[in-house]
Parts: structure tokens; C-alpha cells; sequence
């Protein structure tokens, strides 16, 4: 190449770029998850600029790194919690804001569950204990787990499972990945009480339209608890390199002589790193030869700037939609784990043409969730909501719904009979009907609003796929 060959950039890297998680979800840019603390739970971790210093506390349940020095986190294993904790909260200094996360101000507790880079179900066990203890002296409100264990995902009584149970009941809201395997989730993911996040495949903004579903682990343990709840985007997601390894240096090359022109584009070509894995002659060649040598190494190492990357998994779904949480509880504190359950499933968009149990709810729709909380969800409707409820020979149903006029109770204890259990409003959103306690048994139901939309009612962890395409909730009465 000679020095008119290096008057303009080799390529146009936009072509490389991918959308923010704002630009895909339609993401309101003032929440930023001010207020609230996510706890990760993961392999290990790295203090990557883009979390500055917004962690308040770090533990290696492994004994292997006891402080997050820098020089003692380049290990591969902590690239994984490094990716996680900054899709979710990363301020996106290293690409100009380009990157941010949703939850950019949200603070962080680093929990790393691994020995030399080996997830361990003791660890796992002994980091949902952690944060039970130390959830108030942190005012821990979220729990992401991008890690399973080895449990058998059939298991829901396992102790991952149940201890992930009193996480939820002690008011954690608990979300954990799917996984990447198109079986049943593992524990954690398959409790009842968890929020499981499967994925979803979209290059731009994910409108349901244009969406196709992730490989993700799915489906009904034991009759009853039907998994994901939600998905969100699984690939294209932009998480940083781990800083000092081979990659990064390699990506920053690159990513350096895609950009430059002129005399710093000439001496990037004639002092080609080896690490860059290019040939050490690279302004003997061709512009069109460059160019294309270039673009293999751009693509190779799924470079999307000059510090970040695309990656996909469920890994990343499941801190996206935290980042989302975080984003209503600044807009409302007081939401419980169990409203934030509800909004996040009725305002999900479903893909439609797809599997109905891969995508449970739908994408999640990060605008529409926390308009919602904003709009109408107040601490009377957050107290008041509740799974049903069994007492004195009368079974008691709660509902929040702000749109509707009419909403009625149906399903197997009065064999799908309309206009028979009529909700009353309580008061502005908060609908209650009580009925006779049926039988002993097992029994489907749903709730119909307006004669028009049928929910399942999102109070209740048990659902069950149905023939016209979605689901019942499940209630199990004991003798």
C-alpha cells in the first residue's frame, strides 16, 4: 500500500457495530437504575472501568482472589461475570455511552461461585446463602445468575432450588439464565420463584415481528412450573473484552488500523503486533488484501469497538432484563418480587409463529414495564397482591389490572363457566373475588378481562401449557 491508498479508512465500521440495549429495547434513558443494587453471582469477575466504582462489595466463595485487584483478574473464568455485570450496568465509558447498560448507576455485589474456573454446586448453594445474609447490609434487590448447576432440572426440592425459594420470599428478586441446551433448565432456573430468562435473535431492535427464538433451555418440570417466564436479545449483545489478554490487544489493533488514515495508518502497517495474528508485511500487500485480511480478524473476534465485542447466551438475556428491573425500582421502590413478576410477564410481547413454551410471556418491553409502574402500581396493590388464597372454606383471588372493566374467574372448579365469579375492584387497579373452596384436587384456571383477554393469573408460580396455544395457572388443593 502506498501513502494514496491510506487516505481514507480501510472500511467503514458501522457495518461492525450493534445497537445498544436501549436502541433495542426502546429503553427510557433517565432510569438508570439509581437507588439499586444487583448482585451477581457468576464464575468470577474483572473491576472493568465501565463499573467505576459502583461495587460495594465482592466475595470469592473459592478462596482463590480475595480483592479485585486488576493484575489478579485476567484469568479466563472471570471474563464470563465481567461480561454479565457490565451488559447490565456498565456506564459505557470505553465506548463513549455508545454501550451503557440500562441500570448504569445501579451499585453491585460481585459474588464468584467457581474453583479455577469450574462452576461448583456447593458454591452456587453457598452464594444464595451469602446473599440471604447480607442482602439488608447491602440492600441487595436483585440477584442475577448466569450459572446452572449439575441438579437434575426435574429436582425442584433440591437445596439450589429451595434456597433460591427464600431468597424470593425475603424480597430478592431472583433472575437466572435458561441455558443453552434446549433441555430443561437447571437449577437454579427451574424453582418456581425464579424469573427465568430464555433468548431471542435480533440484529436491530426487537420488534416480535422480526424476532427468531435463542437455542434456549425450556419447558414444563413436573407438570406444573413452565419455563422461561420472558425472553430477551441472547446474541449481538456488546460486553466488553477481558482487558490484557491476547483478544483485546488484538481487537484494539485492529479496531485501531480500521479507523486510522494517513501517516498513523502507515505506521500501523508497518508495526503489525504479533499478537495481532496478521502478516508482519502488511503494507506489502494490496489495499483490497488488507482489506479482507482485516475484516476476517474483525469478524473472527466479533469486534463491535474498541474495547467491546458481540457475545451470546441466555447469560446475557437474564442481565438485561435485571438492568430492566433495576429500571422500575428506581421508578418505584416498593415494588415487591411479586408485582415485578406480574408486570414483567403482562407486558411482554409475544413472538407469534414461535414455540409457545421456548418464549413463555414474550420478549420482554422494557418501555411498557416501567410506564406501568409509573402510571399505576401504588403500595396498596403491591401489599394486597398475593397467590391464591385458601382460608375458612372460601378460595380468594387477587388481580391487578388498571384497564379493565370486567374481569371474571374461570376454569375447572366451575367447568369453565362465564359470568359466573365476577371480580370486584377493591379499589383504582386491585380486583378481589372470593369463592367456595372447591374439593381437594387439582384445578386449571385463568382470569378473562372484558369478556375479551385471558391472562393466568401471575400471582401463581404453577402454570401449565393448554390446546389453544398458552397457559393455565394450576392450583393445587390439599386435603
Amino acid at each position: 500500500m502506498n501513502a494514496k491508498d491510506c487516505e481514507t479508512p480501510l472500511i467503514d465500521f458501522r457495518a461492525y457495530e450493534v445497537p445498544s440495549t436501549h436502541e433495542r429495547l426502546g429503553a427510557d434513558h433517565n432510569l438508570r437504575g439509581r437507588g439499586v443494587t444487583i448482585a451477581f453471582l457468576d464464575s468470577g469477575f474483572y473491576p472493568h472501568p465501565d463499573l467505576g466504582d459502583r461495587i460495594v462489595a465482592y466475595v470469592d466463595l473459592g478462596g482463590e482472589v480475595n480483592n479485585l485487584n486488576p493484575r489478579n483478574c485476567r484469568h479466563s473464568w472471570n471474563w464470563h461475570g465481567m461480561m454479565t455485570s457490565v451488559v447490565a450496568c456498565g456506564d459505557g465509558s470505553l465506548s463513549e455511552g455508545r454501550y451503557a447498560g440500562l441500570a448504569s448507576e445501579a451499585k453491585l455485589v460481585l459474588i464468584k461461585c467457581s474453583r479455577k474456573g469450574r462452576i461448583c454446586d456447593d458454591l452456587i448453594l453457598e452464594g444464595l446463602k451469602w446473599v440471604q445474609a447480607n442482602a439488608e447490609r447491602y440492600h441487595i434487590d436483585i440477584l442475577n445468575i448466569s450459572v446452572g448447576s449439575d441438579f437434575d432440572p426435574k429436582e425442584l426440592n433440591c437445596a439450589i432450588s429451595q434456597a433460591s425459594e427464600e431468597l424470593v420470599s425475603q424480597g430478592v428478586f431472583v433472575i437466572a439464565a435458561a441455558g443453552n441446551n434446549r433441555g430443561l433448565p437447571h437449577p437454579p432456573a427451574n424453582a418456581p420463584s425464579v424469573f427465568t430468562v430464555g433468548g431471542c435473535v435480533a440484529r436491530n431492535a426487537c420488534s416480535p415481528d422480526d424476532l427468531d427464538l435463542y437455542s434456549s433451555s425450556f419447558g414444563v418440570i413436573l407438570d406444573l412450573v413452565v419455563k422461561p417466564e420472558v425472553i430477551a436479545p441472547a446474541a449481538w449483545v456488546a460486553a466488553p473484552f477481558l482487558p490484557g489478554t491476547e483478544e483485546y490487544k488484538r481487537a484494539q489493533y485492529c479496531y485501531d488500523l480500521a479507523h486510522a488514515t494517513g501517516g498513523p495508518l502507515l505506521n500501523l502497517l508497518n508495526e503489525v503486533p504479533s499478537v495481532a495474528g496478521l502478516p508482519r508485511k502488511l503494507r506489502t500487500l494490496e489495499r483490497s488484501e488488507v482489506c479482507e485480511l482485516l475484516n476476517k480478524a474483525l469478524l473472527g473476534d466479533k469486534v463491535v469497538g474498541r474495547h467491546y465485542q458481540h457475545v451470546d447466551g441466555t447469560s446475557f438475556a437474564a442481565p438485561i432484563v435485571a438492568s430492566v428491573v433495576a429500571q422500575m425500582l428506581e421508578s418505584n421502590p416498593q415494588l415487591s418480587p411479586a408485582a415485578i413478576r406480574q408486570i414483567l410477564m403482562s407486558t411482554a410481547d409475544r413472538v407469534n409463529g414461535k414455540d409457545l413454551l421456548a418464549q413463555g410471556c414474550g420478549v420482554v418491553n422494557a418501555s411498557r414495564a416501567v410506564e406501568q409502574v409509573r402510571d399505576f402500581w401504588r403500595s396498596e396493590q403491591i401489599c394486597e397482591l398475593r397467590p391464591p388464597l385458601v382460608s375458612n372454606g372460601h378460595l380468594s383471588f387477587v388481580f391487578v389490572n388498571n384497564q379493565a372493566h370486567k374481569i371474571e374467574l374461570m376454569g375447572d372448579f366451575n367447568d369453565w363457566t362465564p359470568h359466573q365469579y365476577l371480580f370486584q375492584e377493591i379499589f383504582d387497579g386491585l380486583w378481589r373475588v372470593e369463592i367456595e373452596a372447591p374439593p381437594p384436587g387439582r384445578y386449571r384456571y385463568k382470569f378473562r378481562v372484558d369478556e375479551r383477554d385471558w391472562y393466568e393469573d401471575p400471582a401463581n408460580t404453577y402454570r401449565q401449557p393448554n390446546v389453544w396455544g398458552s397457559y393455565d395457572s394450576v392450583l393445587n388443593i390439599a386435603s
